[in-house]
């Protein structure tokens, strides 16, 4: 199991307008009431511990903004660990942060604690500031490139998580090239920003399946009238022709240097292994969540009262996350899938991608298919010969490697 801990809930400092986790505020109460107290923390760190029977343990912060807690509050989660470690684990960290409150103090203990950082940077100043703004207005780049020069003083290991809306969708080469030559960072994720009107109130699954509008109609994409998603959302074709040109430069010149996580899921999968991505393989429901309160939900995109499990401080953290209902919810995943994705032939790369994404109809007017199919089966035709030629060069040894590679530098995803 794996779980993503939000020890602030909601509250970040920044505003992103696409943010799907501000509005759960909403279901937390008042601000004093976002953060996890002591007995909650330890529980949670001495728990998850004890529920895990492999050599490596990853402990994932995450939010809201997880930095707000301030460097005492992470010194303290170091202690806890390493109290509570059993002998030869090891335990490892990844905070996903907006970089904005990172200094030069923050770097060291980065550094010296091997956490494993994920930046999230939209690309360009342009593009970045145009949905990532402060309370004030402000857009926020400065103060993320800033941190991600500091990253890389530092010498701490990052990633950068770049949001994929309909502005961004427009620009691939401008943010692939950004990433790449300006912040100068090796590995990098593409997260699609989508999601359906309603969202904050409805939960993922709940959706009325007389309103979803089908495959390839006016509805089914963003800015038309009576669109079924946020005019933020990333345009399916676009994100389709997002990931084709970004792969083409990587191919053409980075392939063994620059680490894009959903290309290296594919070479996963068209190896004949399952993805390394909960989005893209057949089960999901490993990646929980926990709130502040020691809430427990089944993922982070269902953080809804339909989707909580219990709370650690009233059952066991393991009992929960292998429980019957949580293995339903996995395997839903794959079971719910339409006809249409069980006949389609890059079912195995894909499985109907996250089931949040399941709202719009088939041609045949089946409701569960995912709002990005067109653009996912375009990149999966897309990449469908080169990635086969990959494959056939790797060689059984380097194929062993690229398990390694793909286990040490990917969590599960994350949008922020």
């Amino acid at each position: 199991m794996h779980v993503m801990v939000k020890p602030t809930g909601s509250l970040c400092n920044l505003h992103c307008e696409y943010c799907y986790y501000l509005s759960k505020q909403e279901l937390f109460g008042t601000p004093e009431q976002w953060r996890i107290n002591d007995d909650v923390l330890e529980s949670f760190i001495r728990q998850y511990f004890e529920g895990q029977n492999c050599k490596e343990v990853v402990f994932s912060w995450q939010g809201g903004e997880p930095t707000l807690l301030g460097l005492d509050f992470f010194k303290k989660v170091v202690g806890l660990e390493q109290k509570y470690c059993p002998p030869h684990v090891r335990c490892e960290n990844d905070l996903q942060t907006n970089g904005t409150n990172l200094d030069e103090a923050w770097c060291g203990f980065l550094r010296e604690h091997n956490f494993l950082v994920g930046l999230s940077l939209d690309g360009p100043k342009g593009l970045h500031d145009h949905y990532r703004k402060d309370r004030s207005g402000q857009g926020s780049f400065d103060r993320a490139f800033r941190a991600a020069k500091l990253l890389k003083k530092h010498k701490v290991n990052f990633a950068t998580l770049s949001c994929v809306n309909r502005v961004t969708g427009k620009q691939p080469l401008d943010v692939y090239r950004f990433l790449r030559d300006d912040v100068g960072v090796t590995r990098m994720q593409f997260i699609p920003v989508v999601e359906p009107v309603g969202f904050r109130q409805v939960a993922p699954g709940r959706w009325d399946t007389r309103l979803m509008p089908a495959l390839g109609s006016p509805q089914a994409r963003p800015g038309t009238p009576g669109s079924v998603v946020e005019d933020w959302s990333v345009d399916p074709e676009e994100w389709g022709d997002f990931l084709c040109r970004v792969f083409d430069e990587w191919l053409r010149k980075d392939l063994g240097k620059i680490f894009v996580h959903y290309f290296d899921a594919a070479v996963e999968t068209w190896m004949g292994h399952v993805s390394p991505l909960c989005t893209l393989s057949p089960m999901c429901g490993k990646g929980l969540a926990l709130e502040r309160d020691g809430a427990l939900y089944a993922c982070d995109h269902f953080v809804y009262p339909e989707y909580r499990i219990g709370n650690i401080m009233n059952a066991p953290l393991e009992e929960m996350a292998y429980s019957e209902a949580q293995e339903g919810f996995g395997n839903s995943k794959e079971g719910l899938l339409p006809e249409y994705c069980r006949s389609c032939t890059y079912e195995f790369a894909c499985f109907g991608e996250c089931p949040k994404n399941r709202f719009i109809k088939t041609p045949d007017n089946e409701p569960g298919l995912n709002y990005l199919c067109s653009g996912w089966k375009r990149f999966f035709r897309h990449i469908d010969e080169p990635v086969q030629r990959i494959v056939r060069a790797l060689g059984e040894r380097v194929v062993k490697e690229q398990r390694t590679m793909t286990a040490e530098h990917w969590r599960p995803e994350k949008q922020v």
